[in-house]
């Protein structure tokens, strides 16, 4: 074992040795406050503006699908611009989970939705011209319910973890095969999450209150007990929130149906996101404008997604053909939260899709008629209709 895997595991014995204690400390409570921040300090503001990599030659950048999280659009933009200095032509859009932000002459969210054909929740990209937000009130109603609502998982997710729920928490035990340790520390710092949350109650962003908190918090304490020790506990809190998200209860979502009829009423465009997951909805045949096809996540179903677009087009079987999208989906808060690491979210960056270079993927582009300038002209266009 390494010295800071035992330097975890020795932590570890002196907590088992004096008794479970779950009042927060005052390292625990700088970490909370770190990973709630939401104000950036000068020097945030510039790593933010500094992009990894320079694309002088990408003269084309479609971005519809990204969260700026609570990073200022004023730093993404500065980003943007130095990523893509020969830029020609943008279509640039924000989509905030259930919250509408705005970049430039465009706004945007992502919304979670619930589609009862597939009797799954789904999520939807909607995109509509700033200078239409005054018509998107019952919208902006419909994602402040929605957003609460999605708050209320995390605290799901603390209820089990921290022991509250036993009954959950036990078969998420019995199928990982988790030491006894491991489920100790979790409830040890879910209960102490639990008492800090309680503690600022009021105090926090809406934005905040997302089962993310829960990873950030477990990730604080590595340098205390250890790489090896956090990633056991992070394994097991991954297995308890995916229990917890797969029994949400889905009564409270807005349909799709709804969400789309709402956005379509003010000229918004609807796209499908996140395509291993949500393709199918493609045969409901909801009034949509197009489908992703690729997204870090999700790269299995690229060219047979494109097909099947080209297809549907041939068919006519929509009244406006449907566009290919790619989606980034880049977190702009996690370059702030992980800047050393090399996680995935981390390492994404906005208008940056490295499918629509792949040859074989272009070979299908070009015979479905898609390239990245059609979409960004005949989706535009279809925005300021």
């Amino acid at each position: 074992m390494d010295q800071a895997g035992e330097a975890g595991e020795a932590c570890v014995a002196a907590d088992r040795a004096d008794g479970p204690d779950e009042t927060p400390t005052e390292e625990d409570e700088r970490a909370f406050l770190a990973i709630t921040e939401t104000t950036l300090t000068d020097a945030e503001r510039n790593f933010i503006a500094t992009p990894a990599r320079v694309l002088s030659r990408q003269e084309r950048v479609l971005a519809v699908h990204w969260h700026p999280e609570f990073v200022p659009m004023e730093c993404v933009a500065r980003r943007i611009e130095a990523t893509f200095p020969g830029r020609v032509q943008e279509l640039v859009i924000p989509t905030q989970h259930n919250e509408i932000t705005t970049y430039g002459d465009y706004a945007g969210v992502e919304v979670d939705c619930y589609s009862s054909g597939f009797n799954q929740k789904v999520q939807l990209l909607i995109h509509f011209r700033a200078d239409r937000l005054d018509r998107a009130g019952v919208l902006a109603s419909m994602l402040a319910h929605t957003a609460r609502y999605r708050s209320t998982q995390l605290f799901d997710f603390l209820d089990v973890l921290s022991g509250r729920d036993e009954a959950r928490l036990s078969r998420v035990a019995a199928e990982t095969g988790a030491a006894e340790e491991t489920i100790r520390f979790a409830r040890i710092h879910a209960k102490k999450l639990m008492a800090m949350l309680d503690e600022h109650a009021g105090a926090l962003p809406q934005s905040t209150l997302k089962n993310k908190l829960v990873r950030g918090f477990l990730d604080a304490q590595r340098p205390r007990y250890g790489d090896r020790m956090v990633a056991r506990v992070q394994a097991f809190a991954q297995a308890v929130k995916l229990r917890v998200k797969a029994q949400f209860p889905m009564r409270y979502f807005y349909r799709a149906s709804e969400v789309i009829e709402e956005a379509r009423g003010f000229g918004a465009g609807v796209v499908i996101p996140h395509p291993e997951q949500f393709w199918p909805i493609l045969l409901a045949d909801y009034d949509v404008d197009g489908c992703e096809v690729w997204n870090p996540q999700s790269q299995r179903y690229t060219e047979f997604l494109i097909d099947t677009l080209a297809r549907k087009n041939r068919k006519g079987w929509t009244d406006r053909r449907l566009l290919v999208f790619m989606g980034d989906d880049t977190h702009m808060g996690e370059k702030l939260r992980n800047p050393d690491k090399t996680s995935d979210k981390v390492l994404r960056e906005i208008g940056v899709q490295p499918a629509w270079e792949d040859i074989a993927v272009r070979k299908r582009l070009l015979a479905s008629g898609m390239d990245r300038a059609r979409v960004i002209n005949e989706y535009a266009a279809r925005l300021g209709a």
